[in-house]
């Protein structure tokens, strides 16, 4: 079920997580505690890091087809 999650959620908690070296459900929950908190802002932090990670992909899987 957390892959599952995991994937639809674009995979930030987990990317956060392997640059922080901790585990992505202890991420999961900063930025719950962290939304509470800061009412919200840190769902911006969480759409910008989301927005990356896609585009970074995108350009990983782009340079692999122009080698082949």
């Amino acid at each position: 079920m957390k892959d599952i999650l995991e994937k639809i959620g674009f995979g930030v908690c987990r990317y956060w997580a392997g640059i922080l070296n901790i585990s992505a459900s202890r991420v999961r929950i900063y930025f719950i505690y962290l939304s509470f908190i800061a009412l919200g802002s840190p769902l911006f932090l969480y759409l910008v890091s989301a927005f990356w990670l896609n585009i970074k992909k995108y350009i990983r899987y782009n340079s692999d087809f122009m080698r082949s």
